[in-house]
């Protein structure tokens, strides 16, 4: 680690959930602007593995933010043996990368999800938020709900909340270059 590597004075916890749409897009564009700023970011996706959605095009464009996704690419109802193991391996190596004092701002991407379908459980990611470096900023999304615990010690949270949307009130599917 170079000595004249701009960092954080202080690294908070970020909470976005809820069910409305952007807490995936909240997360990046703060990845982004950090980046713009001469930081390092890391965005771990749980629940979201090999997809191509748009904003990975992007992301691998942008220096200093990386990305690793992992899980099935296809939607869940009940998770499997390889769901618990590829969140089992995503919380490892988040844990790795918020550890290593590295990156300066580390997004959980559908940690919320992982948890509240049970392929991880809450206390391994409240130990990562009691022990992350002083330094690093911690960002976890999730679905419609983020479990009491996580809210509680968050610096930050936000909740997204639908009041309207195509998808219910008119019919309207996931749109290419829009929700993927």
């Amino acid at each position: 680690m170079s000595l004249s590597r701009k960092r954080l004075k202080q690294g908070l916890v970020q909470v976005y959930f809820g069910r409305g749409k952007g807490k995936t897009t909240a997360a990046i564009g703060q990845g982004v602007r950090a980046t713009g700023h001469g930081f390092k970011v890391y965005m771990i996706q749980f629940m979201k593995g090999n997809y191509k959605y748009g904003e990975i095009k992007t992301i691998k464009k942008i220096p200093n933010f990386n990305l690793k996704q992992f899980g099935s690419p296809e939607l869940i109802s009940e998770p499997s043996k390889f769901d618990k193991d590829k969140g089992k391996k995503a919380l490892d190596f988040a844990k790795e990368i918020i550890m290593s004092d590295d990156y300066d701002i580390v997004i959980l991407d559908e940690i919320g999800v992982a948890i509240s379908m049970n392929v991880i459980t809450v206390e391994p990611v409240l130990e990562l938020i009691k022990n992350k470096p002083d330094k690093v900023e911690l960002i976890l999304t999730g679905g419609p709900n983020m479990h009491p615990k996580i809210k509680e010690v968050a610096d930050l949270v936000t909740e997204m909340k639908m009041i309207k949307h195509y998808y219910s009130s008119q019919g309207i599917t996931a749109r290419y270059g829009i929700e993927y």
